[in-house]
């Protein structure tokens, strides 16, 4: 049996402060419906999809909190879940999480074709820091506003509609660490969707980074992580100008030999669409990535025992 499905990059262009959820709603409608005409099940939205990139402010308050969800799906949200029920499309969609207990996470999840959750994830390489950097016109706040993601990198397992395939996700910074790969090729995953937010400056401060590096390094680590863990890889933007911030653009759809099947061309509303073929997962998972007869992970417990790098001492102090 072929396990084929056909996906789709939803790619939004900015979202600004002023924009009504109604309208930005409208946009990812527009998005699901134009995907589901070329004949996709799968639409993959960017991170925080329904707001604009607020971390990039220091905010509080209402301003802060009306970024957030207090449920998913919600009433605001609801006609997303509802349209694409009734077209059989599933989607990916990052958003800002706000838990009963008052917990903060910069989240996803994969809803199947028939409106219900199959995953949800919680973003866990959160960049930036906690207080804000003097005399940056944009901050990078995420560590502020949003706890550290604690449902681990887990996979899932879809149904007939998605030809039952390993899925997992990832939130923009999480792509450029390969433990976020590693931990889902472990489970043998087919298909990692990725939303991003991504500056197209360094958003640490410095000059040393502008959007034309920032893309290149975000299309590599997603052609060398696909390839590296034998998986499809879809990775998409909300890219262009946000109230003067800068987002870089590059969504992609990877495959497994970590070649770019279709990439977006603009920095605004765009969907590209491919056709993925899961079984071409098998070469790599069964020869070179083949990690049951290569990976020694007896070598490899520096990689849990510390977060931080210990140099090896200078030759003239021994």
């Amino acid at each position: 049996m072929v396990r084929l499905l056909r996906a789709a990059a939803a790619q939004m262009g900015p979202t600004q402060k002023a924009d009504s959820r109604e309208h930005t709603l409208g946009r990812m409608l527009q998005l699901l419906e134009s995907a589901a005409t070329r004949g996709a099940s799968l639409v993959v939205f960017p991170e925080l999809a329904f707001t604009t990139f607020f971390p990039r402010w220091l905010i509080e308050g209402e301003a802060l909190d009306c970024n957030f969800e207090r449920g998913m799906p919600n009433s605001a949200v609801q006609p997303l879940f509802d349209r694409a029920r009734a077209l059989r499309v599933g989607f990916y969609v990052g958003y800002a999480e706000l838990t009963q207990n008052g917990r903060r996470y910069n989240a996803s999840i994969l809803v199947n074709t028939d409106g219900n959750i199959l995953g949800h994830y919680r973003k866990v390489h959160l960049p930036g820091s906690i207080e804000p950097r003097a005399g940056a016109r944009y901050q990078q706040l995420e560590k502020r506003y949003f706890q550290y993601g604690d449902l681990g990198f887990p996979a899932f397992r879809a149904g007939p509609d998605w030809r039952h395939a390993i899925m997992g996700m990832m939130i923009c910074n999480d792509r450029r660490w390969p433990e976020s790969w590693r931990v889902l090729g472990l489970q043998g995953v087919e298909l990692v969707c990725i939303g991003y937010n991504s500056a197209a400056y360094d958003p640490n401060g410095g000059v040393t980074e502008d959007a034309s590096l920032r893309t290149f390094h975000s299309t590599l680590v997603t052609q060398a992580n696909a390839y590296m863990n034998a998986t499809w890889a879809i990775s998409v933007a909300k890219p262009g100008d946000e109230d003067g911030s800068g987002l870089i653009g590059g969504s992609c759809i990877v495959d497994p030999n970590g070649c770019i099947v279709a990439q977006a061309a603009t920095l605004t509303d765009e969907v590209i669409v491919a056709d993925i073929d899961l079984d071409l997962c098998r070469q790599g998972k069964d020869k070179m990535f083949n990690f049951a007869a290569h990976r020694r992970p007896e070598q490899y417990a520096v990689i849990t025992e510390r977060a931080g790098v210990i140099e090896p001492a200078a030759l003239d102090a021994i």
